[in-house]
């Protein structure tokens, strides 16, 4: 066999290392953002958020090699179809364990709860 494959091109290294670079530096910031407590948790948190996505579209790009071209279409669409499921399955499961946790208080915290609710 030859060293060649039909199969397509994972990548070459330089492709790779830069996104092992770009991976280990978005893993780095937030860690250095909460330890040195340079920001409030309100902003801490947006930036972990942000960071994280771009992350993930660091990830989906360099190493799973997703891109929007015709040959890539069914690898996209599949992908979008389980980032639906997946994102429907999590909501809903924070979505019944809020109100499980809502109408399953003990009747004393149900009262101060009601009332908190009630004064916004």
């Amino acid at each position: 066999m030859s060293g060649s494959s039909s199969h397509g091109s994972h990548g070459t290294p330089q492709i790779l290392f830069t996104g092992l670079g770009l991976a280990f530096g978005l893993t780095v910031i937030p860690f250095l953002i909460v330890t040195t407590g340079m920001f409030s948790t309100e902003t801490t948190l947006f930036a972990i958020a942000l960071l994280a996505v771009i992350q993930i579209v660091v990830h989906l790009v360099y190493f799973l090699h997703m891109d929007f071209t015709k040959k890539g279409g069914w690898t996209l669409l599949s992908f979008v179809f389980t980032v639906t499921i997946v994102v429907l399955f999590v909501g809903g499961s924070l979505w019944i364990m809020y109100h499980l946790n809502t109408n399953m208080m003990p009747p004393d915290m149900m009262v101060d709860h009601m009332l908190k609710e009630n004064m916004r």
